[in-house]
């Protein structure tokens, strides 16, 4: 077998999105979960917008010209997220995917950290990243749901601006460590991100409420995330869905009691750089 690693185009796009949604499909379905999207073509779509994104680089695995695997590597922030990273199901266990991984990690080289999101129940992907250098740092729980709580008095639930980022990207920092405003800024073209505003000051807001993959989120407190996720099933009318690392006991719960459902379980983990987060968050896949 003769795999070459190359940057991905645009062109690769179906190739890649038909892989990645076959190889989680099978790892899933293995493991009595569902699939992470509804068909291949959401999976294509996935991969279009991020081949097409100046801000995430993309390796492709090929053998003897056909592609049989890719990674992704956002880097439009100090902190580099990776994913998602696959290979096609007949070639799992043959060793591109270190080599998939070990290409984003020679591209991040001198980057603040590195941040995944893997599947709790896919030990082979777990014990990888650790021998690379990943460090586990949060349990974490794919949340859905629609609850019905009305929303608080005196919050307001509404669409994010442009207006918005500055603030956003402070409480981000307050909360992390870190800055995520090109995620912020990629996520107000992409998506419909939401924030909540109380007595004039934001304090919560997320990327996107609908899509987990992509969703990530940051509040002051425990009580301004509800707020917030109730407010984005009734500005939304839909499911709500995101990351929860599960150590938020108090939003845990409370998510288990209004409605919210526990889809699968991931881990987040790190290389360099990572704080403790100080206050209320939900992780994206990308970091």
């Amino acid at each position: 077998m003769t795999v070459h690693i190359r940057p991905t185009t645009t062109a690769d796009a179906e190739a890649c999105g038909r892989i990645i949604y076959e190889a989680f499909e099978e790892i899933a379905r293995r493991h009595g979960f569902p699939p992470d999207f509804p068909g291949t073509e959401a999976a294509i779509a996935l991969v279009q917008s991020l081949a097409g994104n100046p801000s995430v680089f993309g390796v492709v695995a090929e053998e003897d010209g056909r592609v049989v695997g890719s990674n992704f590597l956002n880097e439009g922030d100090a902190i580099r997220g990776v994913g998602p990273i696959t290979v096609h199901p007949r070639l799992q266990g043959s060793g591109i995917g270190r080599r998939l991984m070990e290409a984003v990690l020679v591209r991040s080289n001198g980057a603040a950290g590195v941040r995944l999101l893997q599947d709790a129940f896919n030990v082979r992907t777990i014990a990888l990243y650790a021998s690379l250098g990943f460090e586990v740092r949060e349990p974490a729980l794919v949340m859905a749901g629609q609850p019905t709580e009305n929303s608080p008095a005196g919050i307001a639930v509404r669409p994010m601006g442009e207006q918005d980022l500055e603030a956003c990207d402070a409480l981000c920092i307050k909360v992390h460590g870190i800055s995520r405003r090109r995620d912020l800024t990629d996520a107000l073209r992409l998506f419909a991100p939401l924030v909540t505003e109380r007595e004039g000051r934001i304090t919560a807001y997320t990327s996107a409420p609908n899509f987990w993959i992509a969703n990530h989120g940051v509040a002051e407190s425990a009580d301004e995330m509800q707020a917030l996720i109730v407010g984005a099933a009734a500005v939304t009318g839909a499911p709500v869905s995101f990351l929860l690392p599960t150590r938020q006991t108090t939003l845990f719960r409370w998510c288990l009691g209004h409605g919210m459902q526990a889809v699968k379980p991931m881990t987040l983990m790190t290389m360099g750089e990572y704080h403790v987060p100080e206050g209320a968050y939900m992780p994206s896949v990308f970091y």
